[in-house]
Order: C-alpha cells, then structure tokens, then sequence
C-alpha cells in the first residue's frame, strides 16, 4: 500500500488535515516557526511552542509560520504561563487553525476557541482529567506518560499504561506522548489505541529545533537514566542529571521548600540551558528516549524514517503470523 494511503482514514489525519499520524510537540526554546514549518511540510503537524514566547515573539513566528508553509500547523499555549490571555487574542486574531492546551483546565478556553473555528487539543496524564477534556469539548486528546521531557503529570503513568486506559475512557481520537522515537513505538501505541502520536525529543534534536547545539550535543550523548523527575514540590520535571539537578536532588532530599527549590533554579533557567546551551547550570528538559538517539538529524530525514519504520514493523508482524 502507498505509505501516503495508510493513513487515509485515520481521525487525526482527518480532523487536522495531515499525511501522517505525526504531531511536533510545542516544546519551549525548541518549537521555533523553523521546526513547526519542517515537521508540516515533511506530512505531520508543527507546533509552535508559545510557552517561551513572548506575545509579541509568537506573533512573530505565526507571521513567518504563513510564509514557509500552506500545510496544516497549530500553536501549543501551556494555560499556566503569564500573558495567555494576550495570547489566545492573538492566535483568534491570526485565525490560528489549532490550538493545543495544556497545564490548565481545558474548560477555561475551548468553547472561546472553538466559537473562533479553531481546532482544539488538550494534554493530559490521567484518565480523569481526559473525561474532563471530553466534557469541555475538545476535539481530542494528548495522553502523555511521564517518560516525556519537561513537565510531567503528578501520577507518573507510563506512556504504555495510560494510552489504554484513556482510550477506554474517550470515544475522543487520542494521541499518544512520552518516550515515542521511532517507527515501532508509533505502531505499537496504536495497537494500544491511540490515533497519532506527538514527539518532543526526537524533534528537539533535530537540525531544525532553535535549541541550542550545545543542549543538542549533550541531549545525543546521554546513556539510560541520565533523566530524572524533580521538582515535585514544584511542578514535576524531567531533566537532564546536570549540575544544577544535583543541587535541587540534594535539596529535595533536605527537605527544601518551595521558596528554596525556585531560588535554586533562578530565573528563566530552562532558556539558560536549553536555548543559551549552559550544559552545566542550566534547566535542561528531555525525555527518556533521548539515550536512544545519537545522531542530529533533519526533520524531513526522521519523518521519513518513521514511517518506513511503522511499515516495516508491520510487515515484520504479518510475517511472522503468516
């Protein structure tokens, strides 16, 4: 079967309008108009990542988002962050097509999006906050294990746990995040029941994220469990073992406070380490799956290999059934 018929009656596909399953998580300091552009135009769906976005900057990358591509794209707003009222005036103003939410009640703005015609998507950790989704109206849902880079949901699900478990709970198309890079984890979540995945790390690595190349470099070179979850008094984070992480494991362990914990990381320390490539000292957020890659790559080049890899697993099992 042509690869670009696989697809043809998947529920993400068809809702956004995309070649393939394929979703570019809205990453901060990685999910500039350069990779959003690359990921649409390569068959899936870029997002811009707002949270590290100014509203004048985001306007910015939405201006050069219409001009290096007429393929499908949206913009991820986490809910928690400063100026998001500004920001969903801008992304109504822009006829911004979809709109994916997070860290916050996808009550607050769906219906005013949607109103707008906008696509909307939530991310969730939890099968609870999915029927939440469901109630305010979504067009569908990110389930995203705590294997993902950056925030992550207070439950610690895996990714292999909480697909299943959401799709049992939405007739919503889902989409499944956390510790997904290749081809075989895209099919292996679908048998689980999702309809699309989102990728954050392999996108964050390649050649098109606006991440710093020295963040990208130590990302490559990280061997299994050079990730931890910290900061759960905070905001539960997975990040790289560094030195900063050092400080704030030892100050957890001390029994630190909140106040103590923040005056640690500073200010604006994932920009510091992600985008300004302070390896040492600064917030550097990926996920798990980062010690399975090793090389940077273009977008067009990890696209393609996903889906040759998606098929090749399901030749692969049909062989093997045979």
């Amino acid at each position: 079967m042509n690869r670009n018929k696989r697809f043809v009656n998947n529920r993400i596909c068809q809702l956004f309008g995309i070649s393939y399953p394929i979703i570019s998580g809205g990453m901060v300091w990685c999910s500039g108009w350069r990779l959003a552009a690359a990921v649409s135009n390569a068959g899936g769906l870029g997002l811009l990542g707002a949270g590290s976005m100014h509203p004048e900057m985001l306007l910015y990358h939405i201006n050069m988002m219409k001009t290096a591509t007429d393929k499908p794209w949206g913009v991820n707003v986490p809910l928690m962050y400063p100026n998001v009222e500004e920001i969903i005036q801008i992304l109504i103003a822009e006829h911004v097509p979809i709109v994916f939410t997070s860290a916050g009640s996808p009550k607050k703005y769906t219906a005013l999006l949607k109103t707008n015609g906008i696509k909307v998507v939530h991310v969730v950790s939890s099968s609870k906050f999915a029927r939440k989704c469901e109630e305010a109206g979504v067009d569908a849902i990110v389930a995203e294990g705590f294997e993902a880079g950056g925030h992550n949901g207070r439950e610690e699900t895996t990714t292999l746990t909480l697909i299943p478990q959401v799709c049992q709970t939405t007739n919503l198309p889902v989409i499944a995040a956390g510790g997904i890079a290749s081809g075989q984890a895209l099919l292996a979540t679908m048998a689980l029941g999702a309809e699309a995945v989102q990728i954050g790390t392999l996108f964050a690595l390649s050649k098109e994220s606006s991440a710093a190349e020295a963040f990208k470099q130590a990302c490559v070179a990280l061997n299994e469990g050079d990730t931890m979850l910290c900061l759960k008094k905070l905001a539960p984070t997975r990040m790289v073992r560094n030195a900063l992480f050092e400080q704030i494991e030892k100050a957890e362990n001390e029994g630190a406070t909140v106040e103590q914990l923040m005056a640690i990381l500073g200010e604006k320390a994932s920009k510091r380490g992600i985008f300004e490539g302070d390896v040492v000292n600064g917030e550097l957020e990926i996920g798990q799956v980062a010690a399975a890659i090793n090389a940077i790559e273009s977008v067009e080049t990890i696209v393609n290999r996903l889906i040759q890899e998606y098929l090749s697993a399901i030749e692969r099992l049909n062989f093997s059934l045979s």
